[in-house]
């Protein structure tokens, strides 16, 4: 059943702005330069945002899906203007510098993405992204601006030789540091782990991502399975362009999409693929600018009822071309659906609920062990633990399978930063037991909330995966595995207690209690608080400074708004 609007709908309501009357003139001869007929002026402008670049093969094929998808709105009876966003590469950002752009650049997107349609008069749009950020960047910019509009995802990438992937390469470091990779072999990998185009192959977070819009219901059914290079991801852009057409003739905005309970369901899909810590912040984020009330605790809520049921990397065996090739995620979200574990009723883009949508998905065929039954899960709850305790008083985000065991007691080692931690696990003097910390990493101190894919690689690599702890105020990559706690809040940089560790301090991690809980007397936490002294910023100028005076707390998304 349709629950569009019922009032008188003008598919032209901001268009007609820009173009209609004596006076806009110069608009319209502006229009005609690039591109418009007289015909053009009396349709809906769809606006299609396309994260093209040629930094990432993530994103370096979007520029003709964007192509596809001015097709669809433009059959459909729209006249589609193409127009670019950014796009940076965490996976080559990650371990530098750079990484700290990372989590700014989904705030750069939304805004761009905000100011073209609203400077432009767009009466919808689509939203093409490849790479982690630029996908919730896309998200928060349909939130805002609330217009009818369609999220396609870029696809991912095929599996390199040897079932190898960016993960593979990073790991393959730290397995090079502890002598059992060969130069020979390090660059065998490096050569074979990326064939071609799309999004890094595992359920890392762009694939969780992709997975969680369209639980959102705002992609296109299928649209998160599909690889980047191939007929149906054309035919997946076509039918988002015509979409977005058909929603402004019912009038179906996002704000009747993005629900609580949409954002219940998101979290639902993304527990039971054993998806991407970042998806906490990125939903809270999304959710934020949506204006609907989410929180940490709302991850523990439906994590207590909803196990991991999919084999994927980075902790499982399979990768995403693998699960496409069994039907992708409308079968998982059918069997979630018929357990009583999504709201059906929820509204999508299609005009349709979500429950309508999967009426006809079938199930994965038998003998297939990617996606485990309910009485046989991976997990029997969420993999994405909420921890409270004395070092993370507004919470952190563990990223638990079970394979790492339950419960991590060790002493710290306190690093200042990821080049420190990294090196120091490369060079062997990290051992059983420990704690890494790795802090002043978080979103005002880092700033940008780097991504600790190079230490967490390397602690897989040298074989400490369940030997040592890591915990952070910055984040992970998707691709992270092992006993991982990110998110620390408050961060070191506003003094929360992360910034009071010394190395030695007894940490305790039970994913069981949901605690963190570093054993340290108060009178010894006070005299420590006394003496600390805020740090000087990584910079005062530029935009990694306008991000770090105005980001909010992890717990909160990052969000800068």
């Amino acid at each position: 059943m349709k629950k569009t609007s019922s009032k008188q709908v003008d598919p032209r309501a901001y268009s007609r702005l820009v173009v209609d009357g004596a006076k806009q003139a110069p608009s319209r001869a502006m229009l005609r330069a690039v591109g418009f007929t007289e015909a053009d002026f009396a349709k809906p402008q769809i606006g299609i945002a396309s994260t093209w670049a040629n930094v990432t093969p993530c994103n370096m094929h979007i520029g003709s899906l964007a192509d596809h998808a001015a097709a669809g709105a433009d059959a459909a009876g729209g006249k589609s203007v193409v127009f670019n966003t950014i796009t940076v590469s965490d996976g080559i950002s990650m371990g530098s510098p750079g990484m700290r752009y990372s989590l700014v650049s989904r705030e750069v997107i939304a805004d761009s993405i905000e100011t073209v349609v609203g400077a432009e008069g767009f009466d919808g749009f689509v939203a093409i992204g490849g790479c982690d950020k630029n996908m919730p960047g896309c998200a928060i910019a349909i939130a805002r601006l609330d217009r009818p509009a369609v999220f396609v995802y870029g696809g991912t990438i095929c599996p390199g030789a040897q079932h190898r992937d960016i993960v593979s390469v990073f790991e393959a470091v730290g397995g090079h540091a502890a002598g059992t990779v060969s130069d020979a072999m390090l660059l065998e990998v490096e050569r074979t782990a990326i064939p071609g185009a799309g999004s890094c192959g595992g359920m890392y977070t762009a694939n969780t991502m992709a997975s969680a819009l369209e639980a959102l219901g705002l992609s296109l059914p299928g649209s998160s399975a599909q690889e980047a290079v191939s007929a149906t991801k054309a035919d997946d852009c076509r039918r988002a362009g015509e979409a977005v057409v058909r929603m402004l003739k019912e009038g179906l905005r996002p704000s009747q999409i993005l629900t609580r309970k949409a954002f219940e369901n998101a979290i639902t899909v993304t527990i039971a693929l054993g998806g991407s810590t970042n998806a906490v912040l990125h939903l809270l984020a999304i959710a934020h600018a949506a204006r609907v009330k989410l929180t940490l605790d709302d991850f523990t809520r439906i994590g207590r009822r909803v196990p991991v049921l999919a084999d994927l990397r980075p902790s499982g065996r399979y990768l995403m071309s693998e699960l496409i090739a069994i039907g992708g995620i409308q079968p998982l979200m059918k069997r979630l659906l018929d357990r009583g574990l999504l709201h059906g009723e929820c509204m999508t883009v299609t005009g349709k609920t979500l429950a309508e949508n999967l009426a006809g998905a079938r199930d994965y065929p038998e003998g297939q062990d990617i996606v485990r039954s309910f009485a046989e899960p991976i997990k029997k709850d969420s993999h994405l633990v909420v921890l409270y305790g004395n070092c993370a008083p507004e919470g952190a985000v563990a990223k638990i399978t079970g394979k790492e065991g339950l419960r991590f007691t060790g002493r710290a080692r306190v690093f200042e930063g990821e080049e420190a931690a990294t090196g120091a696990i490369l060079a062997g003097k990290v051992k059983a037991g420990d704690v890494v910390v790795i802090r002043y990493e978080g979103p005002r101190g880092g700033p940008g909330m780097r991504e600790m894919l190079s230490p967490t690689g390397a602690i897989m690599g040298r074989g400490l995966g369940d030997k040592v702890a890591l915990i952070t105020d910055g984040r992970f990559s998707g691709g992270s595995h092992g006993f991982v706690v990110g998110h620390v809040s408050p961060e070191a940089a506003v003094g929360g207690p992360i910034a009071l560790l010394r190395s030695g301090d007894r940490i305790t991690i039970d994913a069981v209690a949901r605690s963190i809980v570093v054993d340290v007397p108060r009178a010894e936490w006070a005299r420590r608080r006394k003496r600390w002294k805020p740090r000087k910023p990584y910079t005062t100028s530029g935009v990694l400074a306008k991000f770090a005076r105005v980001v909010r707390s992890a717990s909160e998304g990052a969000v800068t708004d």
